[in-house]
């Protein structure tokens, strides 16, 4: 996973530097407090000198601009007056993160000692340099707090990971095997929409790629993979032609997505054997998202490239499907014929036969696990007509499985709704949501949202 990277903008008034230029000093000096703490935090940041006039604030942004920072952090070391700065603000093609923040706790101490208005007064310059991007329709988004009696350092933190993953989704390139699912529509987006609506363009693996690819997986290859899972996972296989087989249409998969440079994949279980695959590659769908790559099952490419972007920074982040409702515990399990994340199993993922008769390629082997409990941001993309509706809610994974650990027959997990289970489907339909989503593990839901309105969606949240 690559840093961050952002751009800090301190904003300042040439009044000041020309009615005393010492006053400047303690200020800078807490801006770069300040940049440690996020460099603590992993960003990587690229500093702007403080900026007071038109032609500063137009060198900084070009600056950022040239650099293709993923975000910019405003500062205001004091008040700003927001006409020099706005042009500069507008031309800026990331995302705008606004840390709001001054160096003083407290005003006026127990002693009755007076910190002063000259360090704290950057509140104000906030509120007119916001305005004037509000005017002009130009979003942004604010982290207030002090530094150390607050979370506002991670909350903009929080907010540079939602940046991050935005620009990696419109730069995304998605695999497609086998196309989309027959009828299925709820995903269903034209190539064509995808690219110019969102970014990612997708690449198919035809016969004829599968003709070029499939020679090139060698018998030492899948003895190393095969010997690879035996240390990993839980193996239970017994169909060794099968076995290998899955391993070599997964290997195939492998190198093309390497070879084409591909960010995420969907594999469509009905119609890989008209590409000419030999078995459906379950093991290798799990491993796509344990790799860090993006994956949604039944060619759905809009989901692939949503959860893509959500792990280029949530590494913990999982293709899933709710299922079936319990009403009486108010729990929904979620459920697939074998494609999840690995990394989040509350066990050793499982390895096993599986009788399969979808398609022409018969039985194969497949991974099962069951989701860790924990809380977790339930995400999914809906398309309308003329938009696209990013529903974001708060979830919680609870600590029950099946019987032996593992349920041999498809992956699960129990989600407990953020409300009673017939009200948040109520709602979820409402919204327009499909039967497609991501979920994310250590995550907040602010963040979810930062990211869903950084897009141009249409955020709705259901708490």
């Amino acid at each position: 996973m690559s840093k961050i990277k952002a751009g800090y903008l301190p904003l300042y008034i040439k009044l000041y530097d020309d009615e005393n230029p010492a006053t400047r000093k303690p200020l800078e000096a807490y801006m770069h407090t300040l940049i440690n703490m996020l460099e603590s935090q992993g960003l990587e940041i690229i500093p702007a000198e403080p900026c007071r006039i038109k032609e500063e604030f137009a060198a900084a942004a070009k600056k950022f601009n040239d650099e293709d920072v993923d975000v910019v952090i405003t500062q205001h070391l004091a008040y700003s007056p927001s006409l020099e700065s706005i042009d500069a603000l507008l031309s800026l093609k990331a995302p705008i993160v606004v840390f709001d923040t001054t160096p003083d706790y407290q005003l006026v101490d127990c002693a009755g000692y007076y910190n002063g208005i000259t360090p704290n007064h950057g509140i104000h310059g906030v509120q007119d340099m916001c305005n004037l991007l509000k005017r002009n329709g130009r979003d942004y988004f604010i982290c207030a707090g002090h530094a150390l009696h607050s979370e506002v350092i991670s909350e903009v933190v929080g907010m540079c990971r939602a940046a991050k993953a935005a620009k990696f989704f419109r730069n995304e390139k998605i695999g497609s095997v086998g196309g989309s699912f027959t009828s299925m529509g709820d995903f269903l987006v034209s190539d064509e929409r995808y690219k110019s609506d969102i970014g990612p363009v997708v690449k198919y693996m035809t016969k004829e790629v599968v003709a070029e690819y499939l020679p090139k997986v060698t018998e030492e290859e899948i003895d190393a993979e095969i010997a690879l899972d035996q240390h990993k996972y839980a193996c239970e296989i017994t169909w060794e032609k099968e076995y290998r087989e899955a391993t070599r249409s997964g290997l195939a998969i492998r190198k093309w997505m390497e070879a084409e440079g591909l960010d995420a994949a969907t594999v469509n279980f009905l119609t890989l054997d008209i590409c000419g695959l030999p078995k459906m590659p379950f093991i290798e769908c799990c491993k796509i998202m344990e790799r860090g790559q993006g994956y949604a099952g039944e060619g759905d490419v809009l989901t692939a490239g949503l959860v893509g972007a959500l792990m280029s920074v949530w590494p913990d982040t999982t293709f899933v499907e709710m299922f079936c409702p319990d009403w009486k515990d108010d729990v929904i399990l979620l459920s697939h014929m074998g494609e999840s994340n690995p990394h989040l199993g509350q066990w050793k993922p499982l390895l096993c036969n599986k009788k399969f008769n979808y398609n022409s390629c018969g039985n194969t082997v497949s991974m099962y696990n069951c989701y860790r409990p924990g809380d977790a941001v339930y995400v999914n993309l809906a398309p309308m007509n003329d938009s696209f509706t990013l529903i974001v809610t708060p979830v919680e994974l609870l600590d029950k499985g099946l019987v032996n650990g593992v349920y041999r027959e498809a992956t699960q997990g129990w989600m407990k709704p953020c409300k009673p289970l017939r009200r948040f489907l109520k709602e979820f339909s409402e919204a327009g949501g499909t039967h497609h989503s991501a979920m994310v593990y250590n995550a907040k839901v602010e963040e979810i949202e930062a990211f869903g309105r950084m897009m141009g969606f249409d955020v709705v949240t259901i708490a």
